[in-house]
Parts: C-alpha cells; sequence; structure tokens
C-alpha cells in the first residue's frame, strides 16, 4: 500500500492547450501499442519481460497484468504468469482484480464531486451529516489485558479533509494498531472486505462512539477514513456509493469492468488471489486467510466498502488515473474542475506521512525528498492495493503505470519497486 501534484507550468500548457483544441483532445487512452509515439525504448521495455519472468521462475509470483501509457500513448501492455497454477490457465490482460485500497481515489474522487455541488466544504465537521461523530473522545490509556480503556475529549472535530488525508485518528480494523484493532473487533467494526448485508451507516455510528487514536490533524495514520467517506457520499447523495459511483464515475468514463458487485458474465475473468505460507510457498487464498472470502466480488453486496470494494481492470483504472492527470476530464466527460484536481494532488499535510511524501486528498504525493530517493518524479501521485495492485501517475514525464498482481504477503513485493525503475530507464527522448 502507498503514494501527482500538478505543477503550474504542466498544468498550465496542458489546459492552454485545451483551451485552443477542444477538451476533447486531452490524452484518451488507446489498446493499441505505441511504443515509439510513446518515446519509450522497445528494447529497453523487453527488460520488464526479463524481471517478471524472472519471478515467475522462482516460483515467486504467479502472475501479473502492467500496463505503461506515456503521453496517452500504449508503451507496454502485458500479462505473465498464470491465472490459475493449478489448471495453468495463462494471466490474460483483462484480467479482473481485487484493486481494495485502490478504491480510496474513487471514493475520494466522489466526495469531491460532492464538494463541487456545493453539498460539503472540506474543513467542515462530517457531524453536520452524521451527528453521532460530534463530541467524539480521544484514546488516552489502554489496558491490553482487558481492552478497557480512558479517553479524553477532541480539541476539535473530524472534517472532510481529515478523512481525505488519513489524519482523523481513526484507525484500521483488522490491519492497524494493536490498540485499535481490540477496540474494533469487540465492537464488530470490520475491514470493509467480506462484508455483505451489514449496514455501512450502522456500523460508522458505532464507530463514532469508539475512541480516535490521536486528536484530528496532528498526525497521519492509514485507517478506515474511505470508508466513512463512501457512507457520507450516501448520506449526502442519497443513493448507494455503488450507483454513485457508477452513474457519476465509472459510467461516463467507460469503466465497464469496474465494480463493487461483479456481473456475472464477468466471473470468469476474475483473478485467482494467492497468499504465501510461513516456508514461503504460494498457495491459493481461501475464506479463512484474514476471514476474508476470495470470492467477495462474486457475492451480492449491499455494504459497499470505499477504501477497499471495488474489482478492476489495469486498462480501466489507467483510464481512471489518466481522468486525474488531464485535470479531470477524460474523453470529454468532465468529471472534477481543473482547480479541484489541483487541490486534490497538493501536499496537504504539514509532515511527511512516511518520512519523505506527502499526501493529497486521496492518495500519496512524492516530494523532493521522495523524488531523490526513487525513480519517480516530484509531484507523481501514487497508491496501491492489499492484494498486490499499484500504480502512479508522474505529470512531469506524462506517465500511467500499474502493476497489478493478487498475492498477499509476498515476500518479493520488491519487484514493484524494480518495475518502476525499468519503467524510467526505458524513456527514450
Amino acid at each position: 500500500m502507498k503514494r501527482f501534484l500538478s505543477t503550474t507550468l504542466i498544468f498550465s500548457a496542458v489546459f492552454f492547450a485545451s483551451a485552443q483544441t477542444g477538451e476533447h483532445n486531452l490524452p484518451v487512452l488507446s489498446t493499441e501499442l505505441q511504443t515509439n509515439a510513446a518515446n519509450m525504448s522497445s528494447t529497453r521495455l523487453g527488460r520488464i519481460d526479463k524481471t517478471v519472468q524472472e519471478y515467475i521462475d522462482k516460483k515467486w509470483l504467479t502472475g501479473a497484468v502492467a500496463i505503461i501509457y506515456r503521453n496517452g500513448h500504449l508503451a507496454y501492455y502485458k500479462a505473465f504468469g498464470e491465472d490459475d497454477i493449478d489448471k495453468k490457465t495463462p494471466m490474460k490482460k483483462d484480467a479482473i482484480f481485487r484493486i481494495a485500497s485502490q478504491t480510496k481515489a474513487i471514493t475520494s474522487t466522489a466526495i469531491l464531486m460532492l464538494y463541487e455541488q456545493g453539498k460539503l466544504l472540506l474543513d467542515e465537521p462530517i457531524s453536520d451529516f452524521i451527528p453521532e461523530f460530534k463530541n467524539q473522545r480521544v484514546l488516552e490509556k489502554f489496558n491490553s489485558a482487558d481492552t478497557t480503556y480512558t479517553t479524553v475529549p477532541v480539541k476539535r472535530e473530524v472534517t472532510f479533509r481529515d478523512l481525505l488525508t488519513h489524519t482523523s485518528g481513526i484507525g484500521y480494523a483488522a490491519i492497524g494498531t494493536t490498540e485499535m484493532n481490540a477496540i474494533y473487533a469487540k465492537n464488530g467494526i470490520p475491514s470493509g472486505l467480506g462484508v455483505f448485508d451489514a449496514s455501512l451507516l450502522d456500523r460508522m455510528k458505532v464507530l463514532a462512539t469508539l475512541p480516535l487514536q490521536f486528536q484530528p490533524g496532528e498526525k497521519w495514520m492509514y485507517g478506515l477514513n474511505t470508508d466513512l467517506l463512501g457512507c457520507l457520499v450516501e448520506v449526502i447523495s442519497g443513493m448507494t456509493l455503488e450507483d454513485f459511483v457508477r452513474k457519476n464515475i465509472t459510467g461516463p468514463l467507460g469503466m465497464n469492468d469496474t465494480w463493487f458487485n461483479l456481473p456475472k458474465d464477468k466471473f470468469s475473468r476474475l483473478a485467482t488471489v494467492y497468499t504465501q505460507t510461513k516456508d514461503g510457498e504460494i498457495v491459493k487464498w481461501t475464506p479463512q486467510v484474514a476471514n476474508i472470502d476470495p470470492d467477495y466480488p462474486k457475492v451480492t453486496k449491499h455494504y459497499f466498502s470505499g477504501g477497499a470494494g471495488l474489482s478492476s481492470t489495469a486498462y480501466d483504472y489507467a483510464v481512471f488515473v489518466q481522468m486525474i492527470l488531464n485535470g479531470g476530464i477524460y474523453n470529454g466527460h468532465r468529471i472534477l474542475s481543473r482547480r479541484t484536481v489541483d487541490m486534490m494532488t497538493h501536499d496537504q499535510l504539514d509532515f511527511t506521512f512516511d518520512g519523505a511524501n506527502n499526501f493529497g486528498l486521496g492518495f500519496g504525493v512524492i516530494t523532493d525528498k521522495g523524488a531523490a530517493r526513487g525513480p519517480l518524479s516530484k509531484d507523481s501521485f501514487d497508491w496501491g492495493g492489499f492484494f498486490g495492485t499499484t500504480y502512479w501517475a508522474d505529470p512531469r514525464e506524462h506517465l500511467v503505470c500499474l502493476f497489478m498482481t493478487q498475492q498477499y504477503p509476498n515476500s518479493h513485493s520488491d519487484l514493484n519497486q524494480k518495475f518502476q525503475v525499468l519503467v524510467y530507464q526505458a524513456i527514450n527522448d
């Protein structure tokens, strides 16, 4: 799980051009390979093939899909290995992946659309919409022996900006801190995956009664913030998160393979998900692993996790990322205004969240320090998903890249970083 910020010069150039030629002329992604037009070396891109295949041959990875767009041109789009190692079925480029936390950027976009409709302000307390979040408490002392705790009052209320930047003090169920894991488990707060028929609003109202890990705005901590944002989308819009996303984001963008409830005619394309034993053996995920049914995308559900519930393809998600890179528009469909995207992709924190990088309104943002440590340019944005998916966009190099796998944990996840290096070394201008 990981990290676009547009510089003034880049956005000025892009939008001056769009004003002259029409917004519909902003990059629309093709499925036709155009390596030369993307100014990337096909020979150097071949190093990706060799590296990924090496991981597969060593049985460190079962299969993957990689996609690279530059200047709106498809430079690279390949599937590797097998979707099902028992049946020996090959991985296909249009495989549908459980994208987990890559859902967060889409839900964040949904809340920002409501912001643009005048329904809310980013620094408005969320208790204006769910009153149970008024007068929250902050954890002071925690007794691990019996999970009891003491609290102190909040200094201020949690806002939409706090949720978008993961600075609310809300933790994550199951994968969070020891204290929050215990408190959430005791009160039936789910991580978002494998939940089908519970009421999202009811669960969030319970969450409101539980302590925050710290005072809002003081720190960054990954948590159920975006699940709560998804609930707020439902409360404010009067629609389910699934319907809102389909009507306003994935539908207009033509993302026909991106769903909370996967249509039956797409079941056969859902990639098999794997896990790793303590001995390093890769085995199929079963419902007993983390209490998550691997078939949850196929199960009709009414609990829509804004932080983790979507499934998608590499191409579909590339379209979404390109929309943001375009300043909120894709193929004539404006999802967000240019100015809101500029806000979304700017540093929001007065501190780094991982020791090097900042956070925007929905994903990580690469800083000068982060750019000095790795290949992604300053102002790139990126994040990933629990089951082994990752994406980034680089406005300086006009890049949209995804590397999709379905395995957690993965002791050889360094392949994600190698993929980044291999992308940039292939740029040929």
